[in-house]
């Protein structure tokens, strides 16, 4: 598949753990710049939910992403209207968002921006296969409604995207 001219939606997940965990900007700092690049190109973008949802809490990814070049897409017509059609399309895409607990609230979003733009949705989440369970994950969504979703370690793959290592002295 030609990525060329593919865009991305990203879910917050994916920001946030490689922030904390694998690409920290103190391990990977390019990552981070090449991140802001494909924001500028316009190859890469993040629903308003997931750009709240991180910038709710001061830190310094928080910080860093209100400098990025990563545009934030608002909530308007086309993309409520994508967001009654997940949820009509199934009656347990109901389940994506977890009430009790309000966690999740940006993933039915994320899935309605991708499906607005024709974007490929790049989350953390794993699919739940379980038979006998009413949990729902985004990926289980965006497979049910054929919407291209993979995890970021593909997304590095397919934009070829490739790491230097050295030894800061």
């Amino acid at each position: 598949m030609s990525t060329a001219h593919q865009k991305y939606c990203l879910d917050a997940n994916v920001l946030i753990q490689a922030w904390q965990k694998y690409y920290s900007p103190k391990l990977c700092p390019d990552y981070w710049t090449i991140l802001s690049e494909l924001g500028k190109q316009g190859r890469i973008f993040l629903p308003q939910m997931v750009y709240e949802e991180i910038t709710k809490t001061e830190d310094e990814l928080s910080d860093w992403l209100k400098e990025s070049s990563i545009p934030e897409y608002k909530i308007d017509g086309p993309v409520t209207e994508a967001l009654r059609s997940i949820y009509s399309a199934n009656p347990s895409h109901q389940n994506l968002v977890d009430n009790t607990k309000s966690r999740s609230l940006a993933d039915p979003w994320v899935i309605a921006h991708a499906m607005n733009e024709n974007a490929t949705v790049v989350t953390k989440e794993e699919k739940i296969t379980a038979a006998n369970t009413t949990k729902i994950k985004i990926p289980n969504v965006c497979d049910n409604l054929g919407i291209r979703c993979i995890n970021d370690y593909r997304f590095v793959e397919e934009l070829n995207i490739r790491f230097t290592c050295s030894i800061k002295v």
